[in-house]
């Protein structure tokens, strides 16, 4: 099963291993990692699921989406290139080791 690496802002991290084909923010939220609040439950329509992908993996995950590019600019953090909504990334064994960076505040 793929893994996960979430970075909190304090520098801690946490490995999740996960299902194949289960979203980041589905991982997070299932394993109680702190610091994603997925108040829409994973349908790109809150940003509260905003991560930072670490730059070694920005080639690896799939391009923003028209609605999921519209919601980028609702994030209560700052909006990098890097940005994405953990929803909309979907881990596979391509994505094993993945590593995102969650933001300051997701409200």
């Amino acid at each position: 099963m793929p893994n996960v690496t979430y970075i909190a802002v304090d520098g801690s991290r946490r490995v999740v291993e996960t299902e194949d084909g289960t979203s980041v923010m589905h991982a997070a939220v299932s394993n109680g990692v702190a610091g994603i609040a997925a108040d829409c439950g994973g349908a790109a329509s809150c940003a509260t699921c905003h991560v930072y992908v670490d730059e070694a993996w920005l080639d690896r995950v799939p391009p923003v989406g028209d609605d999921e590019n519209d919601m980028l600019n609702c994030t209560a953090s700052e909006r990098r290139p890097n940005s994405r909504l953990s929803c909309q990334i979907n881990v596979s064994p391509d994505l094993d080791g993945l590593v995102v960076h969650l933001p300051e505040t997701q409200l």
